[in-house]
């Protein structure tokens, strides 16, 4: 086979244009996701009183409501509009036995361990004001990242639950989780029992 001049420059066309297009390929490198940045408010509480028996402070820039659908009027919604989010909050009277509700709201908590990393539990223990419970930290990308029970052990018993109105992502819920958290702390150092107090 004999390679003539219009030979030799078909085939250079043809290496010069895979070689072109093998060139032109990007190599594709996903960009990390951004998350929108978020002004947190001044921290500043403001003083509510529960017709059900206990009263406590939240958070000027919350809003309090009720139970949506008006069956349980004791039950109170702590809302962040900014945030998307809620503190639910139920309050029953108990005939000195907490330790039925106690295990009912630790059953609701680990219903989260299927999506949860860790659950941390910590100890709350006013003894001055009567109030005694345990505070959840749910990681990882659970629905409601903290809940929390407590009681004067007596006659009232009170469990929240924080969840917010978007998918869970830890990542981008960690800022706002540690802010709110913040505040579920000022509540339940607050927190007074008519009952006991009066």
């Amino acid at each position: 086979m004999r390679l003539t001049l219009k030979t030799i420059k078909s085939a250079l066309s043809i290496i010069l244009l895979i070689l072109s297009v093998i060139s032109c390929k990007e190599e594709y490198t996903p960009k990390q996701k951004d998350y929108v940045r978020i002004d947190f408010p001044v921290k500043k509480y403001q003083f509510y009183e529960c017709s059900r028996g206990y009263s406590f402070e939240y958070p000027v820039y919350a809003k309090i409501t009720g139970d949506s659908n008006l069956k349980r009027p004791e039950w109170l919604n702590i809302e962040f509009p900014q945030f998307a989010g809620r503190i639910y909050l139920s309050h029953i009277k108990i005939n000195g036995n907490p330790g039925v509700h106690a295990d009912e709201s630790r059953d609701l908590v680990y219903k989260h361990t299927i999506k949860a990393e860790s659950i941390d539990e910590t100890l709350i223990n006013i003894p001055e004001k009567k109030v005694y419970g345990i505070f959840y930290d749910i990681k990882g990308n659970a629905a409601s990242s903290i809940q929390f029970f407590v009681t004067d052990s007596s006659t009232n018993f009170l469990r929240g639950s924080l969840y917010f109105n978007t998918q869970p992502n830890q990542d981008s819920l960690a800022p706002v989780i540690q802010f709110v958290r913040q505040d579920i702390e000022h509540f339940i150092k607050t927190l007074e029992w008519k009952s006991v107090n009066k």
